[in-house]
């Protein structure tokens, strides 16, 4: 591996991670001794990485460090297109859009050889079961959930039953089957999934929820025993 793609591989690991990891552990991830490591980390800062951290407390790459995509590997190029032709097929067709349209966008400044891996890609995304997704407007689900601010529902159960819910909607999960909203119950005063084809009605509110996304989301993730990403 050559010095330039060592650092681009301790690029791309500080990235997986969200909080500071030792100097010992990004070591042994990119397969380099302990001293390589900080003359690396101390390369990629002259070179303006906002890399914080020292030894014995550990690093961050802070976020919004930029890389070109013709640094994109063949795996990572192959794991990108899998993953926009999923959402094309599996998501609503406004984030379907989106991620035809972000792949086009990397392809437009990838070299040749590069840029013909996103049209001759191998990987498929095999046939399934149509989505259940009901009448509501899922990118004004999105956005809400974007602004954290709260809806308007009402609700039918497995029996038709219809209830007047106000929500304040944290994720929007696509499973195998339905689409569902996941939100805080005003009505239950406790979590709740609400499948995306049993909201009768939706009415955005513009008003904004007293608790951050993200702290409901991992209050959530919590109960549910799924651990947070790495």
């Amino acid at each position: 591996m050559s010095r330039s793609e060592r650092l681009l591989d301790l690029v791309q690991v500080q990235r997986r991670h969200r909080r500071p990891v030792s100097g010992r552990r990004l070591a042994q991830e990119t397969g380099v001794s302990i001293r390589t490591l900080y003359r690396d980390i101390a390369t990629l800062q002259g070179q303006g990485a906002p890399i914080e951290g020292e030894p014995g407390l550990g690093y961050v790459l802070k976020p919004g460090f930029m890389l070109p995509p013709l640094m994109f590997t063949e795996d990572e190029i192959e794991a990108l297109v899998l993953g926009s032709r999923w959402v094309a097929e599996r998501a609503d067709d406004r984030l379907g859009a989106a991620a035809r349209d972000a792949i086009a966008k990397i392809a437009a400044v990838l070299p040749g050889e590069l840029r013909d891996s996103t049209e001759t890609s191998a990987l498929i995304v095999g046939p399934g079961t149509s989505l259940a997704g009901g009448d509501i407007d899922l990118a004004a689900v999105r956005k809400a959930i974007r602004a954290e601010r709260k809806l308007s529902l009402v609700y039918a159960d497995g029996r038709d039953a219809r209830t007047q819910r106000t929500i304040w909607p944290f994720a929007l999960g696509f499973f195998d089957h339905v689409r569902v909203v996941l939100g805080w119950c005003e009505l239950r005063q406790d979590f709740r999934s609400f499948r995306a084809d049993r909201i009768a009605t939706m009415t955005p509110l513009d008003i904004r929820y007293p608790r951050r996304r993200q702290v409901l989301l991992k209050e959530w993730r919590e109960r549910e025993g799924i651990p947070l990403p790495a």
